[in-house]
């Protein structure tokens, strides 16, 4: 059987990091969290809106209701992604020659549902993955855990062994790794422009095969 392909989803099929962590963090600042944007990305890359909101949890107000940070910070993102987002560059061509080669894949993402409905609609890529689209909303743990891969290859009818996962982040990779799937790092994001040196050399050390910055490399990786 041809190797499943398991996308993260931002940073990866889409550009949406550089938005995301930008009014993520204009967005702590209105509940009154001052962080650096390298700062909001080492805490949050790759992690869940729940993981955001308990962390707001132990720094915030604690007056705001428990859903109220996410409806502000998804107005700002929804309105950005509208405007801005479009898929990474390659995610396509890549897509093509999965469905020409007979290869599977899905999206397993620590978004939610809510957003990832909105960033798949707003790129045209819905119709690529019908439902195969896997949100950390479904699994009890986010990355880090391995337990979003290991719903996706469950709901793929996949051996772990036989996935071949694409992450930019850090807990994404650890998350593969947990899963006992195999792992690429990704590092042609806009969000690491400047640091993609040190990102490689953090995601080799969380196990991936190798590290690419064009998805086009993928092709020969199968």
């Amino acid at each position: 059987m041809p190797t499943v392909v398991i996308f993260d989803f931002d940073g990866v099929l889409v550009d949406s990091e550089v938005i995301s962590l930008s009014t993520l963090r204009d967005s702590l600042q209105e509940f009154g969290v001052a962080m650096t944007e390298a700062q909001v990305r080492e805490t949050f890359l790759g992690g869940s809106i729940r993981q955001i909101n308990a962390f707001l949890q132990t720094v915030a107000n604690p007056a705001y209701p428990p859903d109220h940070f996410e409806q502000r910070w998804y107005a700002h993102l929804f309105a950005r992604f509208r405007a801005e987002l479009r898929p990474m560059s390659g995610a396509l061509a890549l897509l093509d020659h999965l469905d020409t080669r007979g290869h599977g894949y899905c999206i397993a993402s620590g978004g939610s549902m809510e957003r990832l409905g909105v960033a798949l609609a707003v790129t045209g890529l819905a119709p690529r993955f019908g439902d195969r689209v896997y949100s950390a909303d479904m699994v009890a743990r986010g990355k880090p855990a391995p337990d979003i891969f290991l719903h996706a290859a469950r709901e793929m009818g996949i051996a772990p062994e036989r996935c071949l996962v694409i992450e930019d982040s850090p807990a994404g990779a650890s998350a593969a790794h947990a899963a006992g799937m195999r792992a690429l790092g990704f590092v042609g994001g806009a969000h690491l422009r400047g640091r993609t040196d040190e990102h490689r050399d953090l995601l080799m050390s969380l196990h991936v095969e190798t590290v690419i910055d064009d998805l086009g490399a993928v092709r020969d990786l199968l």
